[in-house]
């Protein structure tokens, strides 16, 4: 991914330098180009610079933004925090209430919970993230006055955390669902039954691991749409994140913000997948 994000960036055409001299004002000389270059390294060789900018990355050194002039790595330090509450946030959120959900629409397929259930997954995959963003804040915000959703404190964050949250828990508790009913015609499920077990506690005693098994790993596809969906989610609602920080630095070429951008979701994502895999290792000895 470093060798993606550093040769993808820099291939996209537009020189650096000349962007950065335009947007802090300085003199468009050939002293003023050398030293941008010399500074960044990008008088040497291909080679070179990727292995400058790769330790200097490691290193907490991700260059200065063309587009504010303050060093990349503090404008990600003040902004990652929001960007994690609202995309680990919502994926808790969608955690935790998937499986109550998922758990009553499996003990009584076609009943209430259940087509719940699936007119949250099939709402939530049919309607782009923005669209029920708009329809949210006219309605609870506007008609009903219920939320603030461009407040200045912890209330603007209701929406943003709880549109991340529907999108996982449509997906989830349809997962869960379908694993806690592919559990219920196993051997070892009809054997409890026959043993005199409710149907209920059938379920929950050894059909929930078996289903947890198959949520936890559904949450690493889930992690990766949270990135796409919180850059769009803090567009809507102004939210000063890191996506929202790409989103601005793109139109300026900000070379160095996009690569640590691209660093920073790869990141995330070997994080996810480290932890899914603890976890899925933890419900499944086998795998160990």
């Amino acid at each position: 991914m470093s060798v993606l994000a550093f040769l993808v960036v820099t291939a996209m055409p537009a020189d650096p330098v000349r962007i950065a001299i335009y947007a802090w004002n300085l003199p468009l000389n050939d002293d003023t180009v050398a030293a941008l270059r010399s500074q960044w390294n990008l008088d040497r060789p291909l080679i070179d610079q990727y292995i400058r900018w790769l330790g200097g990355f490691v290193r907490g050194e991700w260059g200065t933004s063309f587009r504010t002039g303050y060093p990349v790595f503090a404008e990600f330090a003040a902004r990652l925090p929001l960007t994690l509450a609202i995309g680990i946030g919502g994926l808790a959120i969608g955690v935790v209430v998937a499986i109550p959900l998922g758990f009553a629409a499996a003990l009584r397929p076609g009943g209430f919970a259940d087509g719940v259930s699936r007119v949250l997954s099939v709402g939530m995959q049919s309607v782009p993230v923005f669209c029920l963003g708009l329809a949210l804040i006219w309605l609870l915000g506007v008609e009903l006055r219920w939320i603030q959703p461009f407040a200045a404190d912890a209330e603007a964050l209701v929406l943003p955390v709880g549109l991340i949250a529907f999108r996982a828990l449509a997906t989830l508790s349809r997962v869960y669902r379908a694993e806690l009913l592919e559990a219920g015609s196993q051997p070892f499920f009809r054997a409890a039954l026959a043993k005199g077990v409710g149907r209920r506690e059938a379920l929950w005693r050894h059909g929930h691991r078996h289903a947890l098994y198959a949520l936890v790993a559904a949450v690493r596809a889930e992690a990766g749409w949270a990135i796409g969906g919180t850059a769009t989610i803090e567009i809507l609602f102004g939210l000063p994140g890191i996506s929202q920080f790409l989103v601005q630095s793109i139109a300026a070429r900000d070379y160095f913000v996009l690569q640590a951008y691209i660093m920073v979701g790869a990141i995330w994502m070997t994080a996810m997948n480290a932890a899914v895999g603890v976890l899925t290792a933890h419900l499944d000895p086998r795998i160990r």
